[in-house]
């Protein structure tokens, strides 16, 4: 129900392509600022949506810290980063993985940006231990091996699945998280969705819904929550272009998106 939904309402905005340029534009700064601020926000960024949406204008906030301001400039720049990938309809690769870590830590962690981690860490919180250091070159190489093979699955399943090992894997010491969301939604906007929006509000039902997936191995509730934030951004399409279509109601735990003009 959740997939034929989302793929409904992904029908209606194809039907009316090419969307007027100025609309596009319009939802794509709005997504990709909420975008970055709930992301950032999760990760325990305390800049608001409008001191986020300053920051990016270029302006300093008073009363915040450089990492703070930095981390919403790096995630802009990583988002275009990703866009950049979905347009020239490249292939998501390891080096890719690695560039779009190194931009999200650009200038606040230079010796650990865009490389593996070469210590043990641990997810607070969590129920599972990321694999030894020794141990993640070759988990990557298993998830990328996974992701080619699973091009059967609809884009919300793999999108949720790709985050899930990612994260599960923990290559990164730090930016795990903003990466694995940016993975998340290139996931799909290369089919064309909105990238989900992971909100704040909601992130103890994110956390929980992660951590059942990495231990479990059961994807339902996260798909569901990523799903659910993809439809609200399919909404907020299906509002501008076809005014008054009534939208498709799904029943998600949490999140929300941007979508590939």
């Amino acid at each position: 129900m959740l997939l034929e939904a989302l793929d409904a309402s992904k029908a209606q905005i194809d039907a009316v392509r090419p969307l007027p340029k100025h609309t596009v534009a319009s939802l794509r700064d709005k997504l990709h600022l909420e975008w970055t601020y709930h992301s950032n926000a999760i990760e325990g960024n305390t800049l608001t949506l409008r001191e986020t949406k300053v920051v990016l204008e270029g302006i300093t906030v008073g009363g915040r810290s450089l990492v703070e301001h930095l981390e919403a400039i790096n995630h802009r720049e990583a988002i275009n980063y990703v866009e950049g990938i979905v347009a020239d309809q490249e292939d998501l690769s390891e080096w890719q993985i690695k560039n779009i870590h190194a931009l999200v830590l650009k200038g606040i962690d230079g010796e650990g940006a865009g490389k593996y981690r070469r210590e043990n860490v641990v997810i607070s919180g969590a129920s599972i231990t990321p694999p030894d250091y020794l141990l993640v070159e070759d988990k990557m190489r298993e998830m990328m091996t996974w992701y080619e093979k699973a091009k059967q699955l609809h884009p919300v399943e793999r999108a949720a699945k790709l985050h899930t090992i990612f994260v599960k894997v923990h290559p990164f010491v730090d930016g795990n998280g903003r990466t694995g969301r940016l993975l998340m939604n290139f996931e799909l906007m290369k089919f064309g969705y909105p990238p989900a929006i992971l909100r704040k509000e909601d992130r103890l039902d994110y956390y929980n819904a992660l951590d059942e997936a990495c231990s479990t191995g059961s994807y339902d509730k996260i798909t569901r929550m990523i799903g659910g934030a993809v439809q609200r951004s399919l909404d907020t399409y299906v509002s501008l272009v076809q005014p008054g279509v009534k939208h498709n109601v799904v029943n998600d735990a949490s999140p929300e998106p941007d979508m590939k003009p």
